[in-house]
């Protein structure tokens, strides 16, 4: 299958939703107390003022015929003048998500790639993202990809 990576645009607009509702279902049946089924992460309204934002570039894998087969939502994060932190630039990847019907096909490896050649490009000193605890094989993609642990988020349930 011929896979073509590409920045989204507002047609996208549709088929993004329908992604987002497949992770938010993943999410919903890992953490039932924190996520509900059958939502999303953006509006359609969100969506398109995101899609504009070149600190916030979207990426959608589309497959010969235009169908967008998964997408990845990152963040530019540019981190100047801290009395802490070294000056240095970052792509977070806010979400990836690959169609529950062509997953295994590696669609999500060519949107990584994509990402981190972007990354790169960019003059980014590295990639980053956080993963849910509850989603076992996107930190066995993760790590497969050569990522490692940067931080760790915690909690106790009260």
């Amino acid at each position: 299958m011929d896979i073509v990576v590409r920045r989204a645009e507002n047609r996208d607009t549709a088929r993004i939703r329908e992604l987002l509702l497949q992770v938010c279902h993943v999410h919903a049946v890992g953490r039932p107390d924190i996520f509900r089924d059958g939502g999303t992460k953006y509006t359609d309204a969100a969506l398109m003022t995101l899609i504009e934002d070149d600190t916030r570039p979207i990426f959608v894998a589309v497959d010969p015929e235009g169908k967008v087969l998964g997408y990845c939502f990152t963040v530019l994060i540019v981190t100047e003048n801290s009395t802490m932190m070294v000056p240095r630039k970052e792509l977070y990847i806010d979400d990836l998500c690959v169609d529950e019907a062509v997953r295994r096909q590696h669609v999500g490896q060519i949107l990584y790639d994509h990402v981190k050649a972007f990354a790169k490009e960019i003059g980014c000193y590295h990639l980053t993202l956080n993963v849910w605890a509850c989603n076992p094989s996107a930190m066995r993609f993760y790590e497969k990809q050569g990522m490692q642990m940067l931080k760790k988020e915690m909690e106790v349930i009260l």
